[in-house]
């Protein structure tokens, strides 16, 4: 294991161009910590979530992923606040298709009305023309695939939208979706301890579709002391959390893990882990442990 220390550490976690022309840094950052309890309303500490925006940015992060269901409404409004105008190679990738009753409660929404409103206010919330990467947050059931795709194609095609992917899918529904619309994304819960999508990661990086983990950050008992990842952390002196960043960067070319805080501290560990390098017996020692 080797690790370097330049000032944007992201920029060593190599690069993915999203639909072939789009290009990010593959370690990017997760927003919604930046609300209340629950995901639910304002921050307990808004200009500190400010701060965290801003750092981000700094420390070479190119990807920032929201959502207009992360608050509701709250976590696009303070990525504008901390970082509008953005800069050339910043993409915000936000998810509509999910409405929020209340705290700790998402329900699917995908009816093309529905759509065509949350992309028309998640631009306005985030002072753009056009949304580089947006994304399905979650299939409706009850309303036609081809209908929920067919409204976001549409507002592609009216240059509101750049960029079309997916979020919680099943290969199958990935398969079905790329039928109706070009998919360059897809966002499933994935880290080292539960690689329950690896078919979907399979395809994703037989078809060079992004794979962005949610939840990539879940060490659980591998941390515990004594256990394989306290063991190497302890060597190598990178944190749990690095050394499960290490290893998804690792895993795949197609993978961009989007690690979300609501600490600076804790944010620079998380982009630090761009710099650390696993050999090929570390990488093979947490894959057969996990």
């Amino acid at each position: 294991m080797s690790t370097q220390s330049p000032t944007r550490p992201a920029d060593a976690s190599g690069t993915f161009a999203l639909g072939g022309d789009l290009p990010v840094n593959r370690l990017g950052y997760g927003a919604m910590q930046l609300t209340g309890p629950g995901v639910w309303g304002e921050p307990s500490d808004p200009d500190g979530a400010v701060r965290v925006l801003r750092r981000a940015v700094e420390l070479g992060v190119t990807l920032i992923d929201t959502a207009d269901a992360y608050g509701p409404f709250v976590n696009e409004q303070l990525i504008r606040k901390a970082l509008h105008p953005y800069t050339d190679d910043l993409v915000i990738a936000t998810k509509g298709g999910v409405t929020r009753p209340g705290p700790d409660d998402w329900r699917p929404n995908g009816r093309p009305e529905h759509l065509r409103q949350t992309v028309e206010l998640s631009l306005r919330r985030l002072g753009l023309e056009r949304i580089d990467l947006y994304q399905l947050h979650r299939i409706d059931p009850d309303v036609p695939l081809a209908e929920q795709l067919g409204a976001l194609t549409q507002l592609q095609q009216e240059g509101k939208l750049r960029h079309l992917g997916l979020s919680e899918v099943t290969v199958d529904e990935l398969t079905e979706a790329r039928t109706y619309a070009d998919i360059v994304s897809v966002q499933n819960l994935y880290n080292l301890s539960n690689r329950s999508a690896d078919d979907v990661l399979k395809y994703a990086e037989a078809e060079n579709i992004a794979f962005i983990p949610w939840f990539p950050i879940a060490t659980g008992e591998l941390a515990r002391p004594g256990g394989p990842l306290d063991a190497m952390s302890r060597l190598h002196r990178a944190s749990p959390a690095q050394l499960a960043l290490a290893w998804l960067l690792r895993r795949s070319p197609v993978i961009l893990p989007i690690p979300g805080t609501s600490s600076t501290a804790h944010l620079e560990e998380n982009t630090n882990a761009a710099l650390v390098r696993l050999d090929d017996e570390e990488f093979e020692k947490l894959t057969a442990a996990a």
